[in-house]
């Protein structure tokens, strides 16, 4: 090992978080090494092609309330971005509800009836939280219960989640509802919606894009920090993570030239910390692997339909809460940047399947998966099955780190071990196994930077204590908005 090569950093995984840190690596004059086991950058915030199509795995939009991160954003596209109209809805029992919910809509498709139940139902669970208060819910369906009432809850929050999850509600620990949602927001958009409340915040209705959707981002950043001197491998995986007397000393790494070892004086990892672990050498204490072996992953995939129709809907996206049908979001790409769809006689659609790896929704092949997704997108009434020419199916493993009701004691052993490695940085949403933004991923990435050149954040507390917010109260928007000169704060999309 005396010859191999040696790097300041190494940073495991090429998405938001680790080309974040590599491109502010560059700025300083560190130069790192970035490996990227998959053949394109941006991670889950990649933009796919197809026959000229682009397509977001999930969709992407850019808003946020940390300066540091719009900063970053508009010094790499700057005038790349679009402005694009926020527009949304949700299918549930055969019917459409704008979202965010309006009260002549809502009211219509429930009918005065069921609406008055949720009404009651809710001003029910208040008066019972009055009456009986308890400690916080462990459990989503408990919390979201608590909050907004039973009635609510079937409505509009537990078909989607559980197809999301795959699990049902009551096994989804309530951090991830206290950290996905708030006390904004949810609660204030559906009861205002139905009953006429007074909303002091204003809601996102336009975002900033990039005309070739987000992997532009990524790509344009893999080329900055290619051309300041950093390297950006490709088709790389990290095999081994070597340590000795609490250091990261090197890693062993597997590429088309066959294994490799590097020295590295600190290592940045995105990588699911499952893997981090797994891949330790000498190997983690017995207890720490069965940590790590315990967390779990959610899966998806996306099937992109392109359709012989230039106009289908006019949404971004629609979430579809009915359990008739297996897909759970279905993004119109064209309607996110017409640059997108190369033939605007066409249209892009992208019909997202939430999945555990293995199950039979991943099993299938993509001739089956095109199939099921042409018959599910007729059954809902958006387009003829005869009008689907062609279609294409990504598969994304470890998309969102699974929040049940034994991950945090797991997590919490992993975090203990690891914390002993003094030139170890874990960052991003799969390295911290924490379902964070976009925005939240790229600001754990500069703050870790920071703590190689003598800081010391605690990188575990970004996402407590800037919490996810779909609206801004008009000071915040104002703030956000002056921030950078003609330009807006958008925050990406999750499935959530």
């Amino acid at each position: 090992m005396t010859d191999s090569k040696a790097y300041p950093v190494v940073i495991a995984g090429a998405g938001p978080a680790g080309l974040t840190a590599a491109y502010q690596l560059v700025q300083i004059g560190r130069f790192p090494l970035v490996l990227e086991r998959d053949r394109r950058v941006g991670g889950i915030a990649r933009t796919e092609e197809y026959k000229g199509y682009r397509f977001d795995i999930g969709g992407h939009r850019f808003y946020t309330k940390v300066p540091q991160v719009q900063a970053f954003w508009m010094e790499i596209l700057g005038e790349e971005f679009i402005k694009v109209p926020r527009l949304s809805r949700i299918y549930y029992q055969g019917k459409y509800f704008s979202y965010p919910l309006s009260i002549a809509n809502t009211v219509k498709n429930l009918g005065v009836f069921q609406s008055a139940r949720v009404l009651l139902s809710y001003l029910k669970s208040k008066v019972k939280a009055r009456l009986h208060p308890s400690e916080e819910p462990d459990n989503f369906e408990d919390w979201a219960i608590d909050r907004f009432g039973r009635e609510l809850y079937l409505t509009f929050f537990k078909t989607y989640t559980e197809k999301v999850w795959g699990i049902p509600c009551s096994k989804i620990h309530s951090e991830w509802a206290s950290q996905r949602i708030q006390g904004l927001s949810l609660k204030r958009a559906v009861i205002n919606a139905l009953f006429g409340a007074n909303n002091t915040k204003t809601l996102i209705k336009e975002f900033d894009y990039p005309v070739l959707g987000p992997g532009m981002m990524w790509e344009t950043v893999q080329d900055k920090v290619n051309t300041a001197g950093g390297q950006v491998q490709l088709q790389t995986e990290v095999s081994t993570v070597h340590h000795q007397d609490d250091r990261i000393t090197g890693v062993t790494i597997r590429h088309e030239a066959g294994p490799e070892y590097l020295d590295t004086e600190n290592l940045i990892s995105t990588m699911p910390i499952s893997a981090l672990v797994e891949r330790l050498d000498p190997p983690a204490p017995a207890p720490v692997l069965t940590a790590a072996r315990s967390l779990t992953y959610r899966a998806f995939l996306i099937v992109s339909l392109i359709i012989d129709a230039n106009h289908l809907f006019p949404d971004n996206w629609i979430y579809v809460h009915s359990p008739e049908v297996k897909v759970g979001r279905i993004q119109n790409f064209k309607n996110w940047s017409a640059a997108m769809v190369p033939d605007s006689s066409k249209t892009c659609l992208g019909l997202e399947y939430f999945c555990t790896e293995g199950d039979d929704i991943w099993s299938m092949s993509q001739a089956d998966l095109v199939s099921l997704a042409t018959r599910e997108l007729a059954q809902l009434g958006l387009a003829d099955a005869a009008d689907v020419i062609d279609g294409v199916v990504i598969r994304q493993p470890k998309a969102y780190p699974v929040y049940d009701g034994v991950y945090r004691q797991h997590l919490d052993v992993i975090r203990s071990f690891l914390s002993r490695f003094s030139n170890l940085h874990t960052v991003g949403r799969n390295g911290m196994h924490r379902y964070n933004n976009q925005d939240h991923s790229m600001l754990t990435a500069m703050l870790a930077v920071e703590n190689i050149m003598g800081k010391q954040h605690d990188l575990w507390n970004v996402n407590t204590e800037r919490s996810y917010y779909e609206t801004f109260t008009k000071e915040e928007w104002d703030t956000v908005r002056t921030s950078q000169p003609d330009s807006q704060s958008p925050q990406p999309l999750t499935a959530s």
